[in-house]
């Protein structure tokens, strides 16, 4: 039987090959993109079910965290969560989760929520993504961008239904939900918002987006009035790479395999 030895040399330049292995392994796991969707107001993490399902189905990794407040959150309800806790939340989650390379999706309310994270922590993303959001600049709050009808409608609301503390919710079809079984679905998981989250100024330190690439996908069948300025100035910049689905506000439950495939296509963006 022959024994085969591995002199000092050959022992030294194998421990190379595996460790070179190793280190490309690491850069490449570095490089994959993680998608960290956020839900707009009056919703929770439960909306992105369909969505992330998809993702995941095609080897992506994908997290959908729940605001203060809202959906499994409902019982920490209080008068001191505002736009900068909900801020707070997505940064925190995604420090101690240790993501890096984040596509940091946005839809409504939380277009304000994704630009603030960014303009803390750039670093750890790599494009922010506006699903049907809104856009509000430094020192603007959800209140200031949206139509004076509305506005004027959720402080009444607001204040009639529990004295300033939550903004009450919308009925899925408001958010141009139509089949019967996704309306109960979704109706059954609302939430009333925590009021200060629109009263509240979004506050910038830097340009808005950081730098960073920047997506608009726009909800076009229904077009919300209140969310097509924001879809309007988007088309018309350069900055901003555009898109459409032809469906109600929230598309995560009306066409989430469309959706997903439009977020999959922006992972090869640099």
């Amino acid at each position: 039987m022959k024994s085969y030895t591995i002199n000092k040399k050959s022992f030294y330049i194998l421990l190379i090959l595996v460790l070179s292995v190793f280190k490309l392994s690491a850069q490449r796991a570095d490089k994959q993109p993680v998608f960290v969707l956020v839900h707009g107001a009056f919703h929770g993490g439960w909306c992105w079910q369909r969505v992330s399902k998809e993702l995941l189905a095609k080897g992506d990794q994908v997290y959908t965290p729940t605001l203060s407040g809202l959906a499994e959150h409902k019982n920490t309800l209080n008068d001191k969560i505002d736009l900068n806790t909900h801020i707070t939340d997505i940064v925190n989650f995604i420090v101690e989760q240790d993501l890096h390379n984040v596509i940091l999706v946005g839809h409504s309310y939380a277009g304000a929520v994704i630009a603030g994270v960014a303009d803390r922590i750039p670093e750890r993303l790599s494009q922010l993504v506006f699903l049907d959001a809104m856009l509000m600049e430094n020192g603007q709050s959800a209140f200031d961008v949206s139509p004076d009808d509305i506005k004027t409608y959720f402080i009444k609301a607001t204040s009639d239904f529990d004295k300033g503390l939550s903004i009450p919710f919308f009925t899925s079809d408001f958010f141009g939900v139509k089949n019967e079984a996704d309306i109960k679905w979704v109706n059954d998981r609302l939430t009333n918002q925590p009021f200060k989250t629109f009263s509240q100024p979004l506050v910038l330190n830097h340009p808005y987006g950081n730098h960073l690439p920047l997506t608009y996908i726009a909800c076009t069948a229904p077009e919300l009035r209140a969310i097509k300025p924001f879809a309007d100035k988007t088309k018309a910049s350069k900055a901003w790479k555009y898109l459409e689905l032809k469906t109600g506000h929230d598309a995560m439950i009306t066409m989430p395999v469309e959706l997903s495939n439009m977020l999959q296509s922006l992972e090869l963006i640099d």
